[in-house]
């Protein structure tokens, strides 16, 4: 007679999307108690965990009703005085700031620190960090020259990305080295430059990639980018893959390798 597993000790509230997929890549669905209505995925295992308000926008009063045991937040996603408001109810909370897919395992480390009591989470992770491991190896420049990218996630303004965020930092692996050559700092606006459209260094610009999150740009939008930068090759690019990172970030080395040919 097979035993059924122990119930999880964890309650756990993500309110990062790309990290509440890693908690069910983690087989940790059955402990997740709270999402963002940004937590999108994976779909059918997230589709009976309640949502507390968004990013930027959680609700609390909702979030401490679920008397989580664990909240997970993001440097970059979530807000400074959430993550006060959270210190008043929450016995664990977790801080990430992956800036770069180099950052993936350290963060994959610390979720089975925090979680490898529940049986399997532990041997997920191993899983996880070697797929991990040789995407990383197989995800270099190989003597490419540096070309110059813009890379936007919005429009009216038009917005593009700092060189110390993650979708930078990935793309830099390539050699495609985003413009303009700013960093932003650990968090705020600076992350993600406002564009005039009428800065110089435009003309220098080899690819425009035009993200599919958080802005939807479409074929529409194509003729537009074109204009901004007139010697550039301009493309449509799957942002999910770019920008969301733990156990998507294997996929989003490979999808880059698609992209450079």
């Amino acid at each position: 007679m097979v035993m059924p597993a122990p119930p999880s000790p964890f309650r756990i509230a993500s309110l990062v999307p790309s990290v509440t997929e890693l908690v069910v890549a983690l087989g940790l669905a059955s402990s997740l108690i709270a999402r963002t209505g940004y937590c999108i995925h994976p779909a059918a295992a997230l589709a009976g965990v309640p949502k507390v308000g968004g990013t930027k926008s959680v609700n609390l009063a909702k979030l401490e009703r679920l008397a989580p045991t664990h909240v997970i937040v993001n440097v970059d996603e979530n807000r400074h005085d959430t993550l006060l408001a959270l210190r008043e109810f929450v016995p664990e909370i977790l801080v990430t700031h992956p800036c770069g897919p180099e950052d993936v395992g350290a963060l994959i480390a610390q979720m089975v620190a925090a979680f490898g009591a529940v049986p399997g989470v532990a041997e997920r992770g191993a899983a996880l960090l070697a797929g991990w491991r040789t995407e990383m190896s197989a995800t270099v420049a190989d003597g490419r020259p540096p070309a110059p990218v813009l890379y936007l996630i919005w429009r009216e303004p038009w917005m593009t990305v700092a060189r110390d965020t993650y979708i930078s930092r990935l793309l830099a692996r390539i050699n495609w080295l985003t413009l303009p050559a700013v960093d932003g700092g650990q968090s705020g606006a600076a992350r993600y430059p406002t564009l005039s459209g009428n800065e110089a260094w435009l003309a220098e610009v080899d690819e425009v990639l035009l993200s599919s999150v958080p802005y939807a740009f479409k074929a529409v939008h194509i003729d537009e980018a074109q204009r901004l930068c007139p010697q550039a090759r301009v493309r449509l690019v799957d942002g999910e893959a770019l920008s969301w990172y733990g156990p998507r970030t294997v996929a989003g080395l490979r999808y880059l390798r698609e992209l450079v040919g």
